[in-house]
């Protein structure tokens, strides 16, 4: 099923031909596979989850190295937008001080003045609670998809070898 909703969104167009053919872009970054659909999901998670500016160009860096569908990992990423980051970092910043030990003493304000007073409490705590969920997050969403995958091709096999067996059988 999962593998089905991806296929159905690929198409073989002359256009996008001519357009990977002509800027050299290797046909990984767009296919739809197992292994490029779960890449991307990680890769953009990874980096969605991390506070920084340029999300998208850390995205971009990574291609030549993990090789995985570019168009998915962007959109994984604006997962974190404006909307979505004040509740995304205060969990991190909780979820740091839990990991740390330490008890979260701190009222927080939504200023600039209270960031740059504070900047060395939170610090920490922010990128602990980062780098837990942008690794295990990312990790688990990337073997979740796998195993969906896995699941549909056999599920796909299975009523296929049904219908041929009952055909058959008729």
């Amino acid at each position: 099923m999962i593998r089905r909703l991806f296929k159905k969104k690929s198409s073989q167009s002359s256009k996008l031909d001519k357009f990977l053919d002509k800027y050299n872009i290797p046909r990984e970054y767009l296919s739809i596979n197992r292994k490029s659909i779960s890449r991307g999901v990680w890769v953009g998670l990874f980096w969605g989850f991390i506070p920084m500016p340029m999300q998208m160009a850390a995205v971009m860096m990574s291609t030549p190295f993990l090789r995985f569908n570019v168009p998915l990992a962007i959109s994984m990423v604006w997962l974190s937008n404006p909307l979505t980051m004040p509740a995304m970092y205060y969990m991190e910043y909780l979820t740091g001080n839990f990991i740390l030990g330490r008890e979260s003493t701190i009222t927080i304000e939504l200023t600039m003045a209270w960031f740059s007073e504070h900047l060395d409490d939170i610090l920490i705590p922010l990128y602990t609670g980062t780098a837990f969920y942008s690794l295990v997050i990312s990790t688990l969403l990337y073997l979740l998809i796998n195993r969906l995958w896995i699941t549909s091709v056999k599920r796909e096999h299975q009523a296929r070898h049904n219908r041929r067996t009952s055909t058959t059988l008729s």
